[in-house]
């Protein structure tokens, strides 16, 4: 069964995530209030930073940037 939220970022109810794609308390409050749509916007947008910024998923300091610019996107917009 689909859950329903109200998706923070596209401001209107939406089906929410299957499962808390991302650890800890940002994870808990992205499976809470982020749909699956939005989740998806950012992961086109994520594909992209790592790509024109050539990041390293396997530095600390690259995942801490996507991070940063994944709150922006999510919850600042």
């Amino acid at each position: 069964m689909n859950r329903i939220i109200f998706c923070t970022f596209l401001k209107k109810k939406s089906e929410g995530q299957d499962f808390q794609c991302y650890p800890g308390k940002l994870g808990e409050k992205i499976y809470n209030h982020i749909s699956k749509a939005a989740w998806e916007q950012w992961i086109k947008k994520q594909t992209v930073l790592i790509n024109e910024n050539k990041l390293n998923m396997f530095n600390y300091k690259d995942r801490q940037i996507i991070e940063h610019h994944m709150k922006l996107f999510l919850f600042k917009k």
